[in-house]
């Protein structure tokens, strides 16, 4: 059974700083695109950045030169660096992995991040 399991989220005050992770189950076999995605209250959910198996990253302007995606291939892991976080950043963070093996995308529970003083 494919389980992604995330941790990191909670309450940080506006410029601090929270690390997000989420571990894909073994049985997933190896990733093509590991991803965070986010919802705020009454918005679509959004992509936030991907780093695909060769490590090539991609991020939403809203987050450039703030947040840093990572993955670890051996651990099925990947990171989500937040820093000089804002308000508008606060959301449900999901995590979104696609397989080589296809058959379409697995998503993790979407741990909280609330920025606010």
């Amino acid at each position: 059974q494919v389980q992604l399991v995330e941790s990191g989220g909670g309450l940080v005050q506006p410029g601090g700083s929270l690390r997000l992770s989420c571990a894909a189950s073994r049985s997933i076999g190896r990733i093509y695109v590991m991803a965070w995605y986010r919802q705020a209250p009454g918005k679509q959910r959004e992509l936030v950045a991907n780093i695909l198996s060769a490590g090539r990253t991609n991020y939403a302007d809203s987050v450039k030169g703030r947040f840093t995606i990572s993955r670890d291939n051996a651990k099925n892991t990947v990171y989500l660096q937040m820093n000089s976080l804002k308000a508008e950043d606060t959301a449900v963070y999901y995590c979104n992995v696609i397989p080589w093996s296809g058959g379409g995308a697995y998503w993790g529970q979407g741990p909280q991040v609330t920025v606010s003083s």
